[in-house]
């Protein structure tokens, strides 16, 4: 059982952005709630599946291994977590020139 309040902290806002990551992952690739398709013609896309994927990668999967190895309590923890943001902060850099600011990205 997590009982550390910095651990639960940790593994809370990972778990929140996991999910947010994975939900946002699943709305791409679906075609769901998506962002205009012409936002994507300077990349040569014709689809959000491959930012999907992407989402996925650099987003739902760092936050979903920092929040697991904080529910372990493991040692490595805090170092995930910070490799879980700063992929997190690549996602982002990426993805604004594209679509722009957008509350999701909050």
């Amino acid at each position: 059982m997590v009982t550390d309040v910095r651990t639960r902290r940790l593994l809370g806002a990972e778990t929140l952005v996991a999910v947010g990551g994975l939900a946002g992952a699943v709305q791409l690739v679906t075609g769901t709630f998506t962002p205009p398709v012409t936002d994507l013609e300077p990349l040569g896309l014709s689809s959000w599946v491959l930012p999907g994927v992407w989402l996925f990668a650099t987003v739902a999967v760092p936050s979903s291994a920092a929040a697991w190895l904080a529910w372990r309590r493991a040692p490595v923890a805090p170092a995930a977590v910070l490799v879980a943001s700063g992929t997190l902060a690549v996602e982002l850099v990426v993805q604004i020139p594209f679509i722009g600011p957008s509350a999701l990205q909050a």
